[in-house]
């Protein structure tokens, strides 16, 4: 098995991830979780589908890459980088789409499906890339910082559209509006 395979097997395992992630804290809310999965349906609460499956396959992916013998290089950097990246890409693309049309389940899931293609090919790049320097502090940095602010936005979340639940009528994990 080469990179470009274990890449392709990446791209549905993280996309069948994003499912289960969805609805992680509905079956065990709790603090802990919260950090991790979404707490309510706001289009931010959302971002944490993308980070989240792309770090838990980074397990496997490693597994993988490591049993196939493949010389790769930067992987706590990428696997760190690439899923902030196709957040960044999914706003900016989404945002748009979502202000003229609404929310629209197929745009969202069909979305979520190129995001994830692009990340597996940025993916492929970076491991194949020489090596940073420093590349793994940086990844362990960047990880943990990540999932700080998506703790704190949660319970603190920005007063705008994008962290709103328009299902629920609130912000982030216990916000209402009256």
């Amino acid at each position: 098995m080469n990179l470009k395979t274990i890449k392709f097997i990446g791209l549905i395992l993280i996309f069948l991830l994003c499912f289960p992630i969805h609805f992680a804290y509905d079956f065990i809310p709790n603090s802990f979780f919260s950090i991790f999965f979404p707490v309510n349906e706001s289009i931010w609460e959302h971002m944490k589908i993308i980070f989240t499956s792309y770090v838990f396959y980074g397990i496997f992916d490693y597994l993988l890459i490591k049993k196939n013998k493949i010389n790769f290089n930067n992987f706590l950097f990428q696997l760190s980088i690439v899923p902030i990246i196709g957040i960044i890409l999914y706003l900016i693309i989404f945002i748009p789409i979502y202000n003229l049309l609404g929310e629209n389940f197929i745009i969202s899931i069909s979305l979520l499906f190129i995001i994830i293609v692009i990340e597996q090919l940025i993916s492929y790049y970076l491991l194949k890339y020489r090596k940073i320097k420093y590349q793994n502090i940086l990844g362990i940095i960047i990880l943990i910082i990540t999932y700080i602010v998506f703790g704190y936005l949660t319970y603190y979340p920005i007063k705008n559209y994008i962290f709103f639940d328009i299902k629920n009528n609130k912000y982030g994990i216990n916000i209402y509006i009256n």
